[in-house]
C-alpha cells in the first residue's frame, strides 16, 4: 500500500497560536509604551511648570524691589546721593541679580550747563553722554534730557553715570507709560552702557513726581514728573541666577528659552539654555500615534507679564536624552514575539505528530486534535490574563506616587495594599498598615477641610481630589496631594477604593518662602515695608472705628555706623538681630515691628481698652534695647532715638504716619540722641526748611553766595594786631545772611563741607596776600577745619597747593582743630598733624576745655596754640570755677611751651584778668566783631598808620571806633 507523505506546510493550529501570541504581545507593548510615554510626559510637565513658576515669581519680585526704591523718593522730597547709596546698599546685598539702581533726573536743556558744572564739582571731568550704537558720545541738543544722576553700585557702572537715556526709544516708551500710569514699566531688551555695548538687558522704571502736586490725571502726572527710579538687569544673568539659585540649571534634560516679548523671536531672546523648540518628530507613523515610538513631549509655551510688557517662556526636552525610554516595552515586544514563535513551533510539532498518528487511528487522531486545540486556546487565555495582571502589578509598583487600595467595607475601610512608593514616602510598611484605616495618615490632626471632603466622597461613593497634612511613621508632617476613586464590580457595586498620594511638601515650602520674602525682612525676620503698610492700614481703621489711638514709633540706633566701621558688616548684622529680638520681647504679640533699612525700625502700638499707651512704654522699649551687648569681646551699649506719630491726629494713612514719625526721630537726634520726640507741625516746617536750605546750599558755591568775615586777634603784651580768624557767612538771595549754625552741620551731613572748606582756605590765603601786597604787613590767618575735611586723604596736598598758588608763607596760616575731632582716632590724627607741621603751618586747638583730651594725648599733638572757649571767658570775673579753669589752661599751655588765645572777650574786666594772668592773645567784641573785607581793610589802614596800637584799652582800639 502506498502511503502519502505528510505535508510539511504550517498547520492552522500553529498559525492561530502564532497570531494569538503576536496579538497579545502587541497589546502588551502598546500598553507599556503608553505608560512609559505618560510617565515621561508627566515628569516633563512637572519640571517645566516648576521652572516657569520660578522665573515668573522671581521676575515679579524684581518689580517689588523697584517699588521699594521708588518709595524713598515718594517719602522724602529730596534724596541725597549719600542716602541713595545707603538705601540701595541693603537692596543690592539682598538682591544680587540687580545690575544697578539708577535715579534718572529730568534736566531741561537750559539747565544743562549749570547741572554739568555742579556735577563736575563732585566728579571732575564730568560730561553728559549718550549711546550711539555701542559707543558713548557727548549728549546732543534736546528740549530736555533724562540723565542717570545717581547709580549704585558705582563700581562696574561708571560708564552709565551721566548717560542721557532720552534718545533710547525703548526706554523712552517705558518711562512715558510709567509716567502716565504711575506704575512700574519694563523696557524691551536693549544694549546696556555698563557692558561696553556687549551686554543686553532691560530696565524697570517708576516715575518720581514733585511733592505736593495732585496726580489725578495723566496731564497732571506728566507736568509733575521730575525723573524716575530704575533697576538695571542683565537679562541673561538675572534669569541664570533665578534658575541657578533654585538648582534648575544642572538638569541637562530640559531646554529653556525666555523672550522679553510676546513673540518667539531671536531679537528678543533674554535667556537660552540648550535649544528650545528644537524637538521634531513625525506626528503619525503609518496611521499610529507618535507616542508608540517616541517619548518627546510637546514643548510648553507660557505667556506672562513683566511690569506691563509681555514675556514668553518656551520649555522643551532634549531629543538625544529621551529617544530611548521604552526599554521595558521593547523587551516585552521581543520576548512576546519569541514566545509566540516558540509556541507556534511547539503546536506545529504536535500537529505533525497528530497527522502521522491519524494514518493509523483516524478517530483517535481527530479526538486528540480537538483536545490539543482546546488546550492551546486555554493556555493562550491563561497566558494573556497572567501577563495583563503582571503588567498592572509592575506599573503600580513602579509608580512614583503612593498608591493605596482599601476595602469598601464600613466603617473602617481597611487597607489591603500599598505600593513601595507609599512605604518610601510615609515610612509605614505594608505590614504596618494592613487592615488599618487610612486615618492613621492624619493622626490627631483632624481639623482639616480635606478630611470632611474624604468623608463626603466615601458617603457618596464618588471621586475626590484634596490636599491634606499627612504624617509619616516617625511623626514627620508632609503635604500630600491626593486623588481617590471608587472601584466598582460589573454590577456597579463599589467594593474597593484606590487612593494616590503625591508628596508636595517641597512645593508648599517654596510657596511659603516666597510669601515670607515678600513680607519679611530677610536678616531679622521682622515685617518689611509691604507688611508694615498693610498692618498700619488695619491699625488706622481700628483707630477710626473704636477711637483708640495708634502710636507709630520710628526707631533709629545711635552711632550704629561705628559698629560697622570698627567690627565690620557681619558684626553689624548680628547686632541688628539682637536688637530685633529685644524689640520683640519688649512689645506685645499684637504689636507690629518692621525693619525699613539699615538700623531703622518702625513699631506700631495700638492702644487697647484695658491698656493705655504712655511715654513710659516708649522709655521701657528704649531701655530694653540699651542693655549691654557683648560682641567679639567688646561690650556695646546701643542707645536709640525715637520719633512718635499718633494716629489719627498726626495722619490717617501709612505713608504720612511713617514720614511724620521719621521727622520726629530726626528731631530727637538733633536734641542730643538717646531720647524720644512726639511729632509736631513745627517739626514738619523745620524739615521742609532744612530741605530748602540743603537744596540751595548745593548751588551756593557756584553762585558766589559765600563770603568771609575777619575777626582781629591782638597780642595782649604789645597791643599789636597779629592776625585774624576767617569766619564764613552765607548771603542767601531770599533768606538774607544765614549764620553758620544753620548750615555748617548740614554741609557736614551731605558732604559739602569739604569743597566749602577748600574755598575758605583758598579765599583766606588769597586775601592775606592781597593785604601784604597793599603794604598792610603780614597777618596770621586762622581757618577752622571740619572733622570730615581733617580726615580727607588729600588734605596735606590740598593745603600745600593752596599755599603755592597764593604765595602765602606757611607760618602765616593757622589751622584751628577741635579736641573731639582728633580724639576719634588718635594715632591717625597724630600722623596728619605731623604732616601738616612739616609744611610749616601753625596748629591750634579750638574751644579747648570742652572736649575729652587728656594730657598724655596733648603732649603727642604737635600744636602751637590753645584757644580758650568763650564759655569759660564769659564769667571769669564772676564765677571762681571758670576763673580757675582759665588760669589752669594758661598755666598748662605755658608749661608745654604753647601759646594761649582767649576768644569771646567782651568787657574790660575780662581783658584785665587775662592780661594779669599772662594770656598771650585775645579776640572778641571788646575789640571788634567779625568784619567784612572792606571794613577790615579800613581798620588795617588805621592800624598801619599808627604802627603800634599801644595799650589795649586805648581809644584807638575802642569798639565804637572800629565799627565806624
Amino acid at each position: 500500500m502506498i502511503h502519502k507523505r505528510p505535508s510539511a506546510s504550517l498547520s492552522s493550529a500553529a498559525v492561530l497560536a502564532l497570531v494569538a501570541g503576536l496579538m497579545v504581545t502587541i497589546a502588551l507593548f502598546v500598553g507599556m509604551r503608553r505608560l512609559e510615554h505618560d510617565k515621561v510626559d508627566l515628569e516633563f510637565h512637572q519640571r517645566a511648570n516648576t521652572r516657569i513658576l520660578t522665573v515668573q515669581q522671581q521676575l515679579d519680585q524684581t518689580i517689588q524691589v523697584v517699588k521699594v526704591l521708588n518709595q524713598t523718593f515718594a517719602s522724602f522730597e529730596h534724596v541725597t546721593r549719600e542716602q541713595f547709596r545707603s538705601f540701595t546698599a541693603s537692596l543690592l546685598q539682598r538682591h544680587s541679580y540687580v545690575q544697578a539702581f539708577n535715579f534718572h533726573r529730568l534736566i531741561p536743556d537750559d539747565q544743562r550747563e549749570a547741572y554739568e558744572a555742579g556735577m563736575r564739582s563732585i566728579y571732575p571731568g564730568y560730561r553728559m553722554m549718550q549711546m550711539e550704537g555701542s559707543k558713548l558720545v557727548p549728549a546732543r541738543f534736546a528740549d530736555r534730557h533724562l540723565i542717570v544722576d545717581y547709580i549704585e553700585p558705582m563700581a562696574g557702572n561708571e560708564a552709565a553715570l551721566g548717560l542721557d537715556v532720552t534718545p533710547n526709544p525703548y526706554l523712552a516708551e517705558a518711562v512715558q507709560w510709567a509716567t502716565d500710569t504711575g506704575q512700574p514699566a519694563a523696557t524691551s531688551l536693549l544694549t546696556l552702557a555698563q557692558g561696553g555695548g556687549r551686554v543686553r538687558g532691560f530696565l524697570v522704571v517708576m516715575p518720581v513726581y514733585r511733592h505736593g502736586v495732585a496726580l489725578d490725571s495723566v496731564e497732571a502726572r506728566r507736568a509733575a514728573v521730575i525723573g524716575d527710579t530704575a533697576a538695571v538687569f542683565n537679562a541673561a544673568t538675572l534669569i541664570e541666577k533665578i534658575l541657578g539659585e533654585n538648582g534648575m540649571l544642572n538638569d541637562v534634560s530640559v531646554d529653556i528659552g525666555v523672550y522679553a516679548s510676546g513673540e518667539v523671536d531671536h531679537r528678543h531672546l533674554a535667556f537660552r539654555k540648550g535649544n528650545p523648540v528644537a524637538v521634531s518628530y513625525p506626528k503619525n507613523f503609518a496611521g499610529m500615534p507618535h507616542w508608540l515610538f517616541y517619548d518627546y513631549p510637546e514643548p510648553i509655551v507660557y505667556d506672562f507679564d513683566v511690569a506691563g510688557r509681555p514675556w514668553k517662556i518656551v520649555v522643551s526636552r532634549q531629543e538625544e536624552l529621551f529617544a530611548a525610554r521604552h526599554n521595558g516595552a521593547i523587551s516585552t515586544l521581543i520576548g512576546g514575539i519569541t514566545a509566540s514563535f516558540l509556541f507556534a513551533a511547539f503546536v506545529q510539532v504536535l500537529a505533525s505528530r497528530s497527522r502521522r498518528v491519524q494514518r493509523l487511528v483516524e478517530q483517535r487522531t481527530a479526538e486528540l486534535r480537538h483536545a490539543n486545540e482546546m488546550l492551546v486556546e486555554d493556555i493562550a487565555a491563561r497566558r494573556r490574563a497572567e501577563d495583563a495582571l503582571n503588567l498592572r502589578q509592575r506599573a503600580i509598583e513602579a509608580s512614583a506616587n503612593a498608591i493605596i487600595i482599601t476595602s469598601a467595607q464600613a466603617p473602617l475601610y481597611p487597607i489591603e495594599y500599598v505600593n513601595p512608593a507609599f512605604e518610601r514616602i510615609t515610612g509605614f510598611t505594608s505590614n504596618d498598615v494592613a487592615g488599618r484605616s487610612c486615618s492613621l495618615l492624619w493622626a490627631g490632626d483632624r481639623d482639616q477641610p480635606a478630611i470632611q471632603e474624604v468623608m463626603g466622597a466615601v458617603r457618596e461613593q464618588r471621586e475626590a481630589r484634596f490636599t491634606l497634612r499627612a504624617y509619616g511613621k516617625d511623626g514627620r508632617m508632609f503635604w500630600a496631594d491626593a486623588y481617590m476613586a471608587p472601584v466598582r464590580e460589573e454590577t456597579g457595586v463599589v467594593n474597593h477604593y484606590v487612593v494616590t498620594l503625591n508628596d508636595i511638601t517641597a512645593t508648599k515650602r517654596y510657596q511659603a518662602e516666597l510669601e515670607f520674602q515678600a513680607n519679611r525682612d530677610t536678616l531679622t525676620g521682622l515685617a518689611n515695608r509691604n507688611l508694615l503698610q498693610d498692618r498700619l492700614r488695619q491699625a488706622s481703621a481700628y483707630a477710626a472705628r473704636y477711637g483708640h489711638p495708634v502710636w507709630v514709633l520710628f526707631f533709629n540706633l545711635d552711632r550704629f555706623k561705628f559698629v560697622n566701621d570698627t567690627l565690620g558688616h557681619h558684626a553689624g548684622d548680628q547686632l541688628l538681630k539682637v536688637v530685633a529680638d529685644r524689640l520683640r520681647a519688649a512689645v506685645r504679640e499684637t504689636d507690629t515691628i518692621a525693619r525699613l533699612s539699615g538700623d531703622e525700625f518702625v513699631l506700631v502700638l495700638p492702644e487697647r481698652t484695658e491698656e493705655h499707651l504712655s511715654p513710659a512704654v516708649v522709655r521701657r522699649i528704649m531701655d530694653s534695647v540699651a542693655e549691654p551687648i557683648v560682641m567679639e569681646s567688646y561690650e556695646f551699649v546701643m542707645s536709640s532715638s525715637v520719633g512718635i506719630a499718633v494716629c489719627p491726629s498726626d495722619g490717617g494713612d501709612a505713608e504720612t504716619l511713617i514720614k511724620h514719625a521719621g521727622i520726629a526721630m530726626y528731631r530727637a537726634k538733633e536734641t542730643g540722641r538717646n531720647n524720644f520726640q512726639f511729632y509736631t507741625s513745627a517739626m514738619n516746617e523745620r524739615a521742609m526748611e532744612r530741605l530748602r536750605i540743603e537744596s540751595d546750599l548745593r548751588n551756593a558755591l557756584e553762585r558766589n553766595e559765600f563770603a568771609l568775615h575777619y575777626q582781629p586777634q591782638l597780642d595782649l603784651k604789645t597791643g599789636r594786631l597779629i592776625g585774624a580768624e576767617a569766619l564764613i557767612r552765607w548771603h542767601h538771595p531770599v533768606l538774607g545772611t544765614v549764620p553758620p549754625g544753620r548750615f555748617i552741620e548740614l554741609a557736614e551731613e551731605i558732604g559739602l563741607i569739604v569743597p566749602i572748606g577748600v574755598w575758605v582756605l583758598r579765599t583766606a590765603c588769597r586775601q592775606s596776600m592781597a593785604w601784604q601786597r597793599a603794604g598792610m604787613g603780614p597777618l596770621r590767618i586762622a581757618v577752622n577745619l571740619s572733622a570730615r575735611q581733617f580726615y580727607q586723604q588729600d588734605l596735606v596736598a590740598t593745603i600745600r597747593d593752596i599755599l603755592a598758588e597764593t604765595g602765602l608763607e606757611p607760618q602765616l596760616l593757622e589751622l584751628e582743630l577741635t579736641e573731639s575731632m582728633m580724639m576719634n582716632d588718635v594715632e591717625v590724627a597724630v600722623d596728619i598733624l605731623r604732616n601738616l607741621k612739616a609744611i610749616g603751618v601753625q596748629l591750634s586747638i579750638d574751644d579747648f576745655g570742652t572736649g575729652y583730651s587728656s594730657l598724655s594725648y596733648l603732649k603727642r599733638f604737635p600744636i602751637d596754640l590753645l584757644k580758650i572757649d568763650q564759655s569759660f571767658v564769659r564769667d571769669i570775673t564772676l564765677d571762681p570755677d571758670d576763673a580757675a579753669i582759665v588760669l589752669s589752661i594758661i598755666s598748662l599751655a605755658h608749661s608745654l611751651r604753647l601759646q594761649v588765645i582767649a576768644e569771646g572777650v567782651e568787657t574790660e574786666a575780662q581783658l584785665a584778668y587775662l592780661q594779669r594772668h599772662g594770656c598771650d592773645y585775645m579776640q572778641g567784641y571788646y575789640f571788634s566783631r567779625p568784619l567784612p573785607t572792606t571794613e577790615f581793610e579800613l581798620m588795617l589802614g588805621s592800624v598801619a598808620s599808627a604802627h603800634v596800637l599801644g595799650s589795649i584799652d586805648a581809644p584807638a582800639v575802642h569798639p565804637e571806633t572800629i565799627d565806624t
